[in-house]
């Protein structure tokens, strides 16, 4: 494996309105790109791909030539909805391909099946999920199914409506799981990838507490559990899975949060190490990354919780080698570097900080630079 990797930042590059009712000003010029030396853990920046609008999530095709970005937005050209867009890696730099129409206001996530035959996107304004089919060059074709959610849950300021916020695909390729803020619900479909379409499957629907605010969920390496956590009520959900069935079953709930602190926090990302011993959590308002080691049942256990040194902390990523958790904190204009403890999960002190405008989604690549 490579010592250096590249690093790419997703940002806001302009004003937008969050379900919260707040408004964010966008520092971003784009998506900025960064090397990370994997023996020191330091990062550098190389530039920017400048003129993406609010590229505020994005993710890399499983053989690592193309990456993927939601264009964040309400509207695009007049039409109701935002893109999403694809760029050739080339050299350490990106080539756009193109980009389409989600047909959904304000794409937060996407997602690529495990064959790199079908990008997914979540639009969480207006609570839908969009499939488009991915060519061999790269490039995104015409949308090839749509699901649009209904519903709402208890929370009358921030789940009114659906909020689709994320997807995820099962190890096999045979399911795309999309928790949805506004349902308190995990919907399920079953993807035919032969007739490049999905197929609803309210059989396997999840359900939360009321008011959790579902957000992004996690499967374990060996197929056995997920990991939902929730934005809302600040919690993690842990579930067996049974890869047969596609069928999710509730183990427990555990706080992201220390039993002491008495202000106002949400939940944002999560992620599993890569060995799939721990499970780590975001945040924002405790401003801090919530540690949990996998329990032989697949319940998670409390490591501690490690503040990000900065507001915000919207995403974060760890290493391909598992030594190091690479946070964005969003309000504060920066990603900070830490060790982690493999043996124990827990972060140590931080190696670097670097300034990054409005940072929201920070994503590795391990190809080899050339």
């Amino acid at each position: 494996m490579a010592t250096v990797v590249r690093v790419y930042v997703g940002t806001y590059t302009m004003p937008i309105l969050f379900g919260t009712g707040k408004v964010l000003y966008g520092k971003g010029k784009g998506i900025h790109l960064y090397h990370m030396d994997l023996d020191t853990g330091r990062l550098v920046a190389t530039g920017v791909v400048p003129h993406v609008d609010n590229p505020s999530y994005i993710t890399i095709s499983p053989d690592s030539k193309t990456l993927f970005c939601v264009n964040e937005l309400k509207n695009t050209d007049k039409r109701t909805g935002g893109r999403v867009s694809s760029f050739q890696i080339d050299d350490g730099t990106l080539l756009f391909l193109g980009t389409e129409p989600t047909d959904g206001a304000d794409p937060c996530h996407v997602t690529v099946d495990t064959e790199g035959k079908f990008l997914f996107t979540a639009n969480f304004m207006s609570g839908s999920l969009s499939m488009h089919p991915i060519e061999a060059d790269g490039t995104l074709g015409l949308m090839a199914d749509f699901r649009q959610h209904e519903g709402s849950s208890v929370n009358p300021a921030r789940q009114s409506g659906p909020h689709a916020h994320a997807s995820s695909i099962s190890a096999d390729n045979r399911f795309v799981f999309v928790p949805d803020l506004g349902l308190d619900k995990v919907m399920v479909y079953e993807l035919d990838s032969a007739n490049d379409r999905l197929i609803d499957r309210p059989d396997l629907t999840v359900s939360t507490a009321p008011g959790a605010g579902p957000r992004h969920i996690v499967f374990h390496p060996g197929n056995r559990w997920a990991y939902l956590i929730n934005e809302l009520d600040s919690t993690i959900g842990a579930y067996s899975y049974d890869a047969a069935s596609g069928q999710l079953t509730p183990l427990g709930v555990v706080s992201t949060l220390p039993s002491d602190f008495t202000g106002a926090s949400t939940c944002a990302h999560i992620l599993m190490s890569p060995c799939g011993g721990f499970v780590y959590g975001s945040n924002r308002g405790h401003d801090s990354i919530a540690a949990f080691r996998v329990q032989e049942d697949g319940t998670l256990g409390f490591v501690g919780c490690f503040s990000t040194h900065g507001q915000s902390p919207r995403h974060f990523t760890i290493d391909p080698t598992g030594r190091y958790l690479v946070v964005a904190n969003q309000d504060s204009d920066q990603i900070v570097v830490f060790p982690r403890d493999q043996a124990t999960g827990a972060l140590l002190d931080e190696v670097m900080r670097v300034e990054a405008p409005t940072p929201v989604c920070v994503t590795i690549c391990a190809g080899d630079l050339r």
